[in-house]
């Protein structure tokens, strides 16, 4: 098989590069181990997508087209929390439709200086995005469909990567088909084709003398970002409390939590269709998640989200018109493998912002908080946005590959800023722009004019400067 660009992995991240190098006219091929694209935001129960700021090129495209469904997407904002209201009032934060709201209100988070308090900062200011991932789902397919240059090969992954003189040859695939193309995009998460090219990786938390960051530990340490199942809650006709599937444990689960000292608050977001996403923060920390593997740790966390469950409607009387629907078919994981790029993004870059050395290959902005779940204190809020600059896409040493994912570039502080499904799709709309233009020069992408990468994002719709 022969293409000019070889995407591999369909989540946000690969999904916005195959669509941009695609109606650039690329032909291209995208790489998917299961029977779905979208990602985290398909499979994980991650369509809620929180504020932030820059998220102004494909996904806004995207929500403008589900709009145009019923019950398919809406604005989002806060209602209830118990860091205002209490928590005998709710066990969490509550996302409430907001119909009078429209997509520019979703582009800010940094500002509120303390979730705890600015209740009516963040309920004047704060704002997301609900949709429906079935729909989502085929609004993506249907999309890379139009471009007439896009094929998919679902259930299939790169078991072997040839390289020569940092360039990626070929990729063979596990039924043993061989893939050749001009140019290479992992969006796998995990940086799993560029493990395979041999690539350098990092994972868990740099040392403070790393890269200098203030809040990095004295020595490296193998935390990463917690882990979560999100599941589904559906309005049922009489009220009670649900008992627990006997398929779910082979011995009854015990009232108290069992994995930490209490049971944590959750994240509910309200469809339109009225049912509720839960995303529980978290369900498992990602180094047990590492360690069970998923299988393992899938059967786990469906425990915990039971007992959760059990607890809130025994303690909030609220939710026993409800019953768990569904749970989301993959775990969301925030963090695992990153790539040593051309360019490491830190914290020292993310609070810097644009005040000073602005990166001239800025492909993004950014404001998401500093969010690593399960820590002691909780998020930590921005003053400002922050740039992502292309070099963060190149592996080192690379030629005519890129990386477009949460294993992008990014120390494991930062990645915890830059992680957002739409940061990570504007990122994948970058790096299948780059490809267009370096073939279109001849050029290795990291010779590429970054100038002509910023004119080309600007002509999409994605703002690369505060004043924009």
């Amino acid at each position: 098989m022969q293409y000019d660009l070889c995407v591999v992995g369909a989540g946000s991240g690969g999904f916005g590069a195959a669509l941009s190098a695609a109606r650039a006219g690329l032909r291209v091929l995208v790489i998917e181990k299961s029977n779905h694209i979208g990602g985290n935001a398909n499979r994980c129960g991650v369509n809620c997508w929180e504020p932030v700021a820059g998220a102004t090129g494909y996904p806004q495209e995207i929500y403008h087209r589900l709009r145009s469904i019923p019950l398919a997407a809406a604005v989002y904002g806060y209602g209830r929390h118990f860091l205002w209201d209490g928590r005998d009032a709710f066990p969490g934060g509550e996302h409430v439709i907001y119909p009078y709201r429209d997509y520019p209100d979703t582009l800010r988070r940094h500002g509120i200086g303390s979730l705890a308090k600015s209740p009516a900062f963040a309920k004047q200011k704060l704002f997301g995005v609900i949709f429906e991932p079935a729909v989502y789902e085929s609004m993506l397919r249907q999309m890379l469909a139009e471009t007439g240059m896009c094929d998919i090969e679902f259930l299939s992954w790169v078991k072997e990567v040839r390289m020569k003189d940092g360039h990626v040859s070929d990729a063979v695939l596990n039924d043993g088909s061989r893939v050749e193309a001009s140019y290479f995009i992992d969006g796998t998460g995990d940086g799993e084709l560029c493990r395979l090219a041999g690539c350098r990786m990092t994972i868990g938390e740099e040392a403070k003398d790393v890269y200098g960051e203030p809040s990095a530990p004295d020595a490296p340490t193998e935390r990463i970002n917690a882990a979560t199942l999100i599941f589904r809650l559906t309005r049922k006709e009489l009220p009670g409390i649900d008992p627990i599937p006997a398929y779910v444990s082979d011995e009854p689960l015990p009232d108290e939590c069992w994995w930490q000292p209490n049971y944590s608050f959750a994240s509910t977001y309200f469809y339109p269709n009225g049912d509720r996403n839960v995303n529980m923060l978290p369900t498992m920390a990602g180094q047990e998640y590492m360690q069970l593997g998923h299988e393992k740790a899938y059967i786990e966390c469906r425990k915990r989200a039971y007992a959760w469950f059990r607890f809130v409607q025994n303690a909030y009387p609220e939710f026993r018109r409800y019953r768990i629907h569904s749970f989301s078919p993959s775990i969301g994981v925030r963090e695992g493998y990153r790539v040593i790029t051309d360019y490491v993004l830190t914290e020292n870059d993310i609070l810097k912002g644009f005040s000073k050395d602005v990166p001239e290959d800025r492909i993004a902005i950014a404001d998401h908080a500093f969010d690593r779940h399960g820590e002691k204190g909780g998020a930590r809020e921005l003053d400002a946005p922050f740039p992502i600059p292309f070099r963060c896409l190149i592996p080192k040493g690379c030629k005519n590959l890129l990386i477009a994912c949460r294993g992008a570039g990014f120390s494991s502080i930062a990645a915890s800023s830059s992680r957002l499904s739409r940061t990570l799709m504007q990122l994948g709309q970058a790096a299948g722009n780059a490809c267009s233009i370096a073939k279109r020069h001849g050029a290795p992408l990291p010779e590429i004019d970054p100038s002509e990468l910023r004119n080309v994002l600007r002509g999409q719709n994605v703002q690369l400067d505060l004043n924009e």
